[in-house]
C-alpha cells in the first residue's frame, strides 16, 4: 500500500509564497511520476505541475514562472513552491504519485490565498 502525506497549506496573503511538501512511503519501486493537481470551489481539478516518467516537468500556465516543482528521490518527497501567490490559486491541493496500474492520491491541504 502506498500512502502519501501532504503538508504546507495555510493562509497567506498576495504575493506572498507557500511551500508544500508530499511524503510517499509504501513499495514505491523506483522513481515515479509525482506531481501536483488542485480543485477550487466549483472549478474542475488542474493538473498544476508534475514530474514525468521521462523526468522532466510541466506546469499549468497559469503557474509558469511562479512556482517551482522538486524531489528528494532519496527521500520519496515532491515540493512545491508557490511564489507570487494570486486569489486565483486559493484551492485544495493534491499530491499524487503514479504507479504501474495506478495512481495514489494525498487527502489534500488547503491553500488560501486572501488579504
Amino acid at each position: 500500500q502506498v500512502q502519501l502525506v501532504e503538508s504546507g497549506g495555510g493562509l497567506v496573503q498576495p504575493g506572498g509564497s507557500l511551500r508544500l511538501s508530499c511524503a510517499a512511503s509504501g513499495i514505491i519501486g523506483g522513481i515515479r511520476p509525482m506531481g501536483w493537481y488542485r480543485q477550487a470551489p466549483g472549478k474542475q481539478r488542474e493538473l498544476v505541475a508534475q514530474f514525468t516518467s521521462g523526468g522532466s516537468t510541466t506546469y499549468a500556465e497559469s503557474v509558469k514562472g511562479r512556482f517551482t516543482i522538486s524531489r528528494d528521490n532519496a527521500k520519496n518527497v515532491v515540493y512545491l513552491q508557490m511564489n507570487s501567490l494570486k486569489p486565483d490559486d486559493t484551492a485544495d491541493y493534491y499530491c499524487f504519485i503514479t504507479l504501474p496500474g495506478r495512481a495514489y492520491w494525498g487527502q489534500g491541504t488547503q491553500v488560501t490565498v486572501s488579504s
